[in-house]
């Protein structure tokens, strides 16, 4: 995929996609830039070698992928997010009962917020942040509850040169005080002393695809460092209105027991609350990654 620019920002240019067939499983783009269905397979029975490596290459191809009609305990659940690695447990989120590395996804009429509103990655105030996430929602409002989805390495190629030349070697300071605290107290989740904070780089290389990708966010980036305070407050809003540009996004219409499992080392997400005082639930299983380099 090549970005060009114009006067009016970034515009898209595509490569055609001249990548193998898939043997096992059905791949359906849901964009050229991000997001596809996977059809071929139930994810509560355990997955072949082949199965399993098609769907890690459907991963990386396209930062998030979807399946649909699948019913799964909290065991497979688990089970499916430790085929890609140690399982990462929340900071401040309440889990299911017995089940640490088991987050409750919950919004309902009581519900003071939902969880995800604003463009974010998950947990990237940790030192070490998640490698993916993987949402089985089992509760869905009868419309909306939507999940926007972004592509953060054709966010950071559409910068100008002169950007990236910038931000090369610059950190940003993520913090999960704002975040966290106090967000749980109607569900029973009492807050800790603090919460993790750290400092990543603003432009992260992918451990798999080799690629660059931006990552910063609204929900925890509040700073750049070795720069003034105003210097700071002024690139982190262009960037966060440059990563938010439609063309980089899709749109996931959920329904009851799909499951969306999303790289958040180069996708961000948002999750739209606009079917109060309806209910949607479900869980989330993370996967644990690696310090961003």
């Amino acid at each position: 995929m090549n970005t060009l620019r114009g006067n009016g920002g970034p515009r898209i240019r595509h490569t055609s996609d001249d990548s193998a067939p898939y043997e096992t499983i059905s791949v359906d783009k849901l964009t050229p830039i991000i997001g596809a269905e996977i059809s071929g397979v139930d994810l509560s029975q355990p997955l072949g070698n082949a199965t399993f490596s098609e769907i890690q290459r459907a991963f990386a191809e396209n930062l998030v992928i979807f399946f649909r009609d699948q019913e799964l305990t909290a065991e497979q659940h688990l089970a499916f997010g430790r085929r890609f690695g140690s399982l990462h447990i929340h900071p401040a989120a309440p889990h299911a009962p017995g089940h640490r590395e088991l987050m409750v996804i919950r919004a309902d009429a009581n519900s003071p917020r939902a969880n995800g509103e604003g463009w974010h990655s998950d947990v990237s105030c940790d030192a070490e942040p998640p490698m993916g996430s993987i949402l089985h929602i089992q509760t869905c409002p009868p419309k909306g509850g939507d999940t926007l989805f972004a592509n953060m390495y054709a966010a950071y190629d559409a910068l100008s040169d002169r950007m990236k030349t910038y931000l090369d070697g610059v950190t940003a300071l993520h913090d999960g005080e704002e975040v966290y605290r106090g967000t749980y107290a109607n569900l029973g989740v009492a807050d800790k002393t603090s919460y993790p904070r750290a400092e990543h780089p603003v432009v992260r290389t992918h451990p798999v695809t080799g690629k660059k990708c931006l990552y910063i966010n609204r929900g925890f980036t509040r700073r750049l460092g070795g720069v003034p305070g105003d210097e700071s407050a002024g690139v982190l809003r262009y960037l966060f209105e440059h990563m938010e540009n439609p063309l980089f996004q899709c749109r996931f219409r959920w329904s009851e027991n799909a499951v969306a499992f999303w790289d958040n080392r180069c996708a961000q997400h948002r999750a739209v609350w606009d079917y109060w005082p309806h209910t949607r639930a479900g869980h989330r299983v993370t996967v644990a990654g690696d310090r961003p380099v």
